[in-house]
């Protein structure tokens, strides 16, 4: 994985932002062409949001990318540039919560940050927890912290994971017995394909209507209406006299 290759915090915020709800594989192969067209904070700040959402096309929930280059122009205009190591800070930057502004200190800056992704929350469930069901994460934190490596707690968390990835192949998976577990929900048909044919067609053509939106989905206007005041909401499109594009 070619984030593990480098400290630099801007590929690591690049890629805890784009494995939020994105399988590894799927990154590895957006991430290197990303990191090559928009090198460094400064470059995405700058970049039309349009070409940024062309480049993130793959990967799915597309406000995420919206997020990432809000968080590049943070960066670049409140921080001089320099992405914050404090968790507290990070956590105030677009789309970023605990355990991604945990995640970025330990990976960028080796700080010994307690946090839970999936595949740690599976090595704690099955080692600590193989008779219990509806384990919450308040239960698992502690003993993050108990384990930590705090010498160098970067190397600690990428082998976690990897043994969390490993144990997925080898038992019957322990995050089903997580409170917090969830089945994503059915793609075909979902407001989330729906979002996603939108915003390509949008991005294809630029300025369109409302009309012109619900006929390339074949759907009435005012099933694509919600999906566009949503989607406008989120910094996604904008619209002007009722003509929807990316600026």
């Amino acid at each position: 994985m070619p984030w593990r290759e480098t400290a630099d915090p801007y590929c690591i915020v690049v890629s805890e932002i784009m494995l939020q709800q994105t399988q590894v594989e799927r990154v590895q192969g957006k991430y290197p062409q990303f990191i090559a067209r928009f090198p460094d904070f400064q470059t995405l700040a700058d970049a039309p949001l349009a070409e940024v959402l062309v480049l993130w096309q793959g990967l799915g929930y597309n406000r995420r990318a919206v997020a990432l280059k809000r968080i590049a122009e943070t960066v670049t205009t409140g921080h001089g540039g320099l992405l914050p190591d404090s968790v507290e800070t990070l956590r105030k930057l677009p789309g970023i919560g605990h355990a991604t502004a945990s995640a970025i200190a330990a990976f960028a800056f080796n700080i010994p940050t307690v946090f839970i992704e999936t595949n740690i929350r599976r090595v704690f469930i099955h080692h600590f927890f193989h008779d219990r069901a509806d384990v919450h994460d308040d239960e698992i934190l502690p003993l993050v912290e108990k384990t930590l490596d705090r010498k160098n707690p970067r190397e600690w968390y990428y082998a976690l994971m990897d043994y969390g990835t490993a144990l997925k192949k080898s038992v019957p998976n322990p995050n089903r017995r997580s409170r917090h577990y969830t089945r994503q929900a059915k793609f075909e048909g979902s407001s989330r394909q729906k979002r996603g044919a939108i915003l390509r067609f949008v991005l294809m053509h630029a300025d369109c209507t409302e009309r012109a939106i619900a006929a390339r989905l074949f759907l009435p206007p005012e099933q694509v209406r919600p999906l566009l005041s949503r989607m406008v909401a989120e910094g996604l499109l904008s619209v002007i006299k009722k003509r929807y594009s990316v600026v």
